[in-house]
């Protein structure tokens, strides 16, 4: 999952795919902004359950400093580059039990990058005029993210009858703690159920929730079995919320 891609094409998954020798694997790559991880953790899963795959390598991946203005101070300063990935296999017990992902193109004019596509392809008047830069309307994003990352993951807890004292840790998007406080607060989640770390890396887009699943299992926060709500918002506007049941022990 990625939104700053080394090339148009080939996608960065056949790059990976030839740099880590998978000549077995196959992939491609998927684009739906800060939503992307979880949007390919959806795509892996069903690929998982229908038996189609053995394992798989879910990536979040961006280079968001490519696509800032730095001129732009009200978004340059919330984003950062960054990578994760996981690797899914089968289990009986543990694993994606749950998820709910949305999209609401309405929304698509408030979170953008209109330059570098077919639409608009690279000219001297786009690079003047900026189009290759990230396009954020911040109040109206910051409405839309606080209810829907909030709703979604209501939904989900209510659904797997959760509530706040079931939900070991809950690893949101790091897109803007106000976000995340709101969204806990309606899950009933004190401080330390909640993992933080945009003080550290900002808003890397589709690799914040991988990154943080990793600095949670270093750092021995997660243990066999535990209750784990993933949610996200982003462009598009896309969101979603999926129920992980831990199934690595610590230090494993």
């Amino acid at each position: 999952a990625t939104i700053t891609p080394d090339r148009m094409l080939p996608c960065s998954a056949a790059l990976i795919q030839n740099n880590v020798s998978a000549s077995n694997a196959w992939g491609y790559d998927l684009s739906a902004a800060c939503s992307g991880f979880l949007f390919a953790l959806e795509s892996g899963a069903a690929l998982i359950e229908s038996r189609r795959s053995n394992k798989v390598v879910v990536i979040g991946s961006d280079t968001m400093s490519s696509i800032l203005d730095y001129e732009d101070r009200n978004t340059c300063i919330l984003f950062g580059d960054g990578a994760g990935a996981v690797l899914l296999e089968a289990s009986d017990k543990y694993g994606i039990i749950d998820s709910e992902l949305k999209t609401d193109g309405s929304g698509g004019e408030y979170l953008k990058m209109d330059g570098g596509g077919s639409l608009n392809p690279a000219t001297h008047g786009t690079v003047e005029n900026k189009l290759h830069y990230v396009f954020q309307d911040g109040k109206t994003v910051f409405k839309h993210a606080v209810k829907g990352m909030a709703d979604v993951s209501f939904e989900i807890t209510q659904r797997n009858k959760l509530s706040g004292k079931d939900i070991d840790l809950f690893i949101p998007h790091q897109a803007n703690k106000r976000i995340i406080d709101a969204t806990a607060k309606k899950l009933g989640l004190d401080d330390s159920q909640v993992m933080v770390n945009i003080d550290k890396y900002a808003n890397t887009t589709a690799a914040t929730i991988p990154i943080c699943i990793s600095e949670a299992a270093e750092n021995n926060l997660l243990k066999l079995g535990d209750n784990v709500i993933l949610s996200t918002f982003g462009a598009g506007f896309t969101w979603g919320a999926t129920y992980i049941k831990w199934g690595i022990p610590p230090n494993a």
